[in-house]
């Protein structure tokens, strides 16, 4: 059974996304759910197994991703988590969904749950997880939602509990000018890189790094950040 705790109280503010970048990427994410599972295999696998290979995730824990997307790495935590619990959390509606009814036909057995969720408010108590996975989420966020959101990381997580974060990198000036043109003509699904000021935010939340890796898929750099609390 699910233990999304919808009784806890959110924020008044909380109630509806706010007129911002959030709530077009919703409705982008949304209208590409179909589709974006060809993005996650070109550019995000490579990245994806890194971080699941780098986060100390074993069988039995409680684990959280947030921003699920296509729900390729989703669907790797549940398979190397099979008698614990995972669950996972996107803005987007359709890719949660979609998500979903994937795991499900996968792993018909496999305590695992995708929901949308606003996840700068998320709906878990205090020190619910033993791991959170978050991947490419924190590009699409305003730098007030980006603190929200890795203060929410730390709420949720137990004390000695593992953050693993991925990145688009910042390593490759090429690739950076494309990124920021990218980034000005479809802001809701490119966002803009933040990987450099990410260190010192995790750090500012009592979130300690212990691993941090580069990689590159075809010319798409990322980076891998796992903090302990």
């Amino acid at each position: 059974m699910s233990d999304f705790n919808y009784s806890l109280p959110l924020p008044r503010r909380a109630e509806r996304l706010p007129a911002t970048i959030a709530e077009r990427t919703r409705r982008v994410y949304d209208a590409l759910a179909a589709v974006y599972p060809v993005s996650t295999m070109l550019f995000h696998s490579k990245a994806h197994k890194c971080a699941l290979r780098e986060s100390g995730i074993s069988d039995g824990m409680r684990i959280l991703e947030v921003a699920t997307g296509s729900g390729e790495m989703f669907r790797r935590l549940v398979k190397a988590n099979p008698s614990g619990t995972t669950y996972g959390l996107d803005l987007s509606p359709n890719m949660a969904s979609k998500t979903q009814k994937q795991v499900r036909a996968d792993f018909p057995d496999a305590d695992a749950h995708c929901q949308a969720v606003d996840v700068r408010h998320m709906p878990f108590r205090d020190d619910s997880f033993d791991a959170v996975m978050c991947c490419f989420l924190l590009e699409l966020l305003s730098t007030d939602d980006v603190r929200l959101t890795i203060r929410e990381f730390h709420r949720v997580l137990r004390r000695g509990g593992a953050l693993s974060v991925v990145l688009i990198g910042q390593s490759h000036p090429i690739f950076n000018q494309l990124y920021k043109v990218c980034g000005a003509l479809a802001p809701a699904f490119w966002g803009r890189q933040i990987e450099q000021q990410v260190p010192d935010l995790l750090s500012a939340n009592s979130l300690h790094i212990e691993k941090d890796r580069m990689l590159t898929q075809g010319f798409y750099p990322s980076r891998v950040l796992v903090a302990r609390k």
